[in-house]
């Protein structure tokens, strides 16, 4: 898969507890074209699939109080603190959340309309002690999946 740097929500960031992305994507103020009467609609989920990946990048650890879970929620909003969550997976457990597994999220869904994307991590029954994640728009999701 290759990410590029303006399309990257989490480089390698620790998730112990309940955080939003490093990084929002801006996806710009929708416009009236020349001699249009109404804005454009927008909403980049839509049309040709975006490929997204979510992938853990270091084993999670739960802190004393147990197994912890991880919830990721892709979220739209007018400002950069986004607000609506358009998908969400989880609760993920602990022993799920090794190096290399795939939060299983591979396309932007539709409903991304507003100015703002980006990616919130819900840990409940933490805080974790180690986990890191990396998430970003990509050219295409490699599977490891072989033979046909």
């Amino acid at each position: 898969m290759i990410f590029s740097a303006e399309q990257l929500f989490s480089d390698d960031q620790v998730i112990t507890v309940s955080a939003d992305s490093t990084n929002v994507i801006d996806l710009g103020a929708p416009g009236t074209p020349y001699d249009a009467k109404t804005n454009l609609n927008q909403d980049i989920g839509k049309g040709n699939k975006v490929p997204l990946l979510v992938q853990v990048t270091e084993d999670f650890a739960a802190g004393t109080s147990g197994a912890g879970t991880l919830t990721v929620n892709i979220s739209k909003g007018s400002a950069a603190s986004l607000g609506t969550t358009v998908v969400s997976v989880g609760p993920i457990g602990e022993a799920d959340l090794v190096a290399g597994y795939q939060i299983p999220i591979e396309v932007l869904p539709n409903q991304i309309d507003e100015r703002y994307l980006g990616i919130e991590y819900v840990v409940a029954s933490g805080p974790m002690t180690a986990g890191k994640v990396t998430a970003g728009i990509t050219m295409g999701n490699q599977t490891n999946i072989t033979g046909a």
